[in-house]
């Protein structure tokens, strides 16, 4: 991503007495390069400002607003759909943070997901890219977009729809079929 620069903020600068601010906002060249990474249409507006506090020599929070207008395209038609995302974003960088071993092994995930690796430098830029990926809209739809229902079936089969998945489908069938019987067909065989 050469036309972002790089925001480093090395640890050693920070003041242990208060959070640092600090505030990313990239220009249009560097948005359309963070929108070609990202593989969507288009990056309007991206500001990323929040602070950076040096909790202690083994650990730095960052907490931050992430305000974002992103433009991709609609799941169902194509069409260009546009959002706004606001989202607040939380690292904590631990010194101690262990470290996966080998390949081979199984990982489990810490529940904590907003836990990274204190390096001696974190980049701000990076760390804003990542916010954004994370909070993009999965399936973004415009507005009337709508997938409708598709329906196959092997010739001289009866296709199955939607509504015959549903578990208590079958269920409603048998109750009209059983409110359609009189009473008294019911006691003929009596």
């Amino acid at each position: 991503m050469s036309s972002l620069p790089q925001l480093p903020s090395r640890i050693a600068d920070l003041r242990r007495d208060r959070a640092e601010p600090f505030e990313v906002v990239p220009d249009a060249e560097a948005m359309t390069a963070i929108a070609t990474d990202l593989n969507i249409d288009g990056l309007r507006k991206l500001r990323f400002k929040g602070t950076l506090d040096l909790v202690s020599e083994d650990e730095l929070r960052l907490d931050a607003d992430l305000g974002a207008t992103v433009i991709q395209p609609c799941v169902v038609t194509l069409a260009p759909v546009t959002t706004r995302i606001e989202a607040d974003v939380t690292r904590r960088f631990l010194r101690d943070l262990p470290e996966p071993q080998g390949e081979e092994e199984e990982v489990e995930m810490p529940e904590d997901d907003t836990l990274e690796p204190l390096t001696p430098v974190i980049d701000l830029a990076q760390v804003m890219i990542e916010a954004l990926a994370l909070n993009l809209p999965l399936y973004p739809r415009a507005d009337g977009a709508d997938l409708g229902e598709a329906v196959f079936a092997a010739p001289g089969v009866t296709p199955m729809r939607d509504e015959d998945a549903r578990p208590f489908a079958g269920l409603a069938g048998l109750r009209e079929t059983l409110q359609d019987t009189p009473d008294d067909e019911e006691n003929q065989g009596d």
